[in-house]
């Protein structure tokens, strides 16, 4: 697997190197080492999964408040996506910045993104399910979003979303 340094720092692309035969292929998503020898500590501690019905369905942007937040690997297991992080992080010099790129499960790629990162995606195809490895437990109380559309932002999303949650869509303007 080959970890590849984004705009971002932090933000890494993972990209799978599989080995193919007649039988179909093996490829490694995840090793504590090759991170841990990129300088990246992450031990994941919970594995989640969304199902999203039809293709341009949007969810996000979505992080947790300090100190939960939560570094998290994220693959396509069916489908195809846009996935993007957004710096949080006021004293970084990419602060409010963005990076995305197509996910799919023909790319088997990944994106890891950080603490301190917000997170959305925008699906191409119906029935597209995301596989999230997480390292931190899930608090509700630390839930944090902005509208995929806030200006702060400014992300250029690939296509148009045509279903987007109650939530998702109620978020304030981001204040940063």
């Amino acid at each position: 697997m080959i970890l590849e340094a984004t705009p971002l720092a932090g933000v890494l692309v993972v990209r799978p190197e599989p080995h193919a035969d007649s039988r179909g292929l093996f490829a490694r998503t995840y090793c504590r080492e090759t991170f841990a020898s990129a300088g990246v500590d992450f031990t994941p501690l919970q594995m989640s999964t969304s199902f999203n019905r039809v293709a341009r369905t949007l969810r996000g942007l979505h992080w947790q408040e300090a100190p939960h937040g939560e570094a998290k690997l994220v693959r396509v297991t069916r489908g195809a996506m846009f996935d993007v992080a957004v710096d949080l992080r006021p004293s970084s010099p990419t602060y409010k910045k963005w990076f995305g790129l197509e996910l799919s499960a023909e790319n088997r790629m990944s994106l890891f993104i950080p603490a301190g990162f917000a997170h959305g995606f925008v699906t191409f195809e119906d029935e597209t399910e995301v596989a999230y490895a997480i390292d931190t437990a899930y608090a509700p109380a630390a839930g944090r979003g902005a509208r995929f559309d806030d200006p702060a932002f400014a992300i250029t999303w690939p296509a148009a979303p045509v279903v987007v949650g109650e939530r998702d869509l109620a978020w304030p303007a981001f204040e940063g």
